[in-house]
């Protein structure tokens, strides 16, 4: 039986990977979830688990020199002495949930030859502590490191919820002609277990099968609820405007990762298309 430990007693990555692991594997794997809000894990014994799984960061906060000290002291250094006590210890592995925002792009094609370039806080923030932890692996400690895009599921907050939210108010939506990277929780999950399972290391850019267009997604959220939806098609000029505020470029703008760049060691065969777990987000 393979020992877990995975940190965030409330996050939704950390919530959802812990139900998805004890109502499918409980046999198999022992999964003890931690919250890092006291000083207490600092008295665990890391020596006693296989991996350790950080998914603990903050994400929204506004950007300015107070949230700033916040981003750097939560996303860098605790990732940093939760990896060198790891290591330190005895785990096998570590493995991080970074970001896809460490690039800092609104649009753009991501391939392995695309240098992260962050542009806030919280991108700055992640890509410091991969650069801190890469350093620490040896032939005895893994780490593994996985930069997602939007991920969304049933109860998730963030982007989508937004998305959804104004789905289910709006019968009449652009026509975005965009792709964008995504994830769905439990294809997220699944990546994170192969990772486990084969004690890998290395930086992982889980997504989804299929590229998702804003327009689509939006129909087929109201879909689900017995919605329809119409499209309209704006000119560029007016879509240049949406596009000036933050919100509507991180939704409408194109924004992947090479395909070819997710397939490398992950094996999608379980994965859930994106047409069902939209079904299974809303239900």
């Amino acid at each position: 039986m393979k020992k877990i430990l995975i940190t965030g007693t409330n996050g939704y990555i950390s919530t959802q990977f812990t139900k998805y692991i004890r109502e499918n594997f409980n046999e198999d794997y022992e999964l003890t979830p931690i919250s890092l809000r006291t000083g207490d894990w600092k008295s665990i014994d890391f020596g006693r688990y296989d991996t350790i799984i950080h998914a603990v960061g903050i994400a929204h906060k506004k950007e300015n020199a107070k949230s700033k000290n916040e981003y750097f002291k939560i996303n860098k250094d605790l990732t940093i002495n939760l990896a060198e006590k790891a290591k330190k210890e005895g785990c096998k592995q570590f493995i991080f949930l970074s970001s896809m925002s460490v690039y800092g792009m609104n649009s753009g094609f991501i391939t392995k030859k695309t240098k992260p370039k962050p542009n806030t806080n919280y991108g700055q923030s992640k890509l410091e502590a991969e650069n801190a932890i890469k350093y620490l692996q040896d032939s005895k400690f893994r780490v593994a490191i996985l930069r997602p895009p939007m991920v969304y599921g049933k109860d998730c907050g963030g982007n989508y919820r937004k998305l959804s939210e104004i789905a289910n108010k709006l019968f009449v939506f652009l026509d975005t002609n965009n792709l964008r990277s995504m994830i769905y929780i439990e294809n997220l999950n699944i990546v994170i277990k192969q990772l486990i399972d084969f004690n890998s290391a290395g930086t992982y850019f889980p997504q989804n099968d299929e590229f998702v267009n804003t327009s689509e997604l939006v129909k087929k959220i109201r879909a689900v609820r017995g919605k329809k939806t119409k499209i309209i098609r704006v000119n560029g000029n007016k879509m240049n405007l949406f596009m000036r505020v933050s919100y509507f470029r991180k939704i409408f703008g194109n924004l992947t990762y090479e395909k070819s760049l997710s397939a490398q060691n992950i094996d999608n065969k379980e994965f859930i298309n994106f047409e069902d777990s939209i079904k299974l987000s809303e239900d």
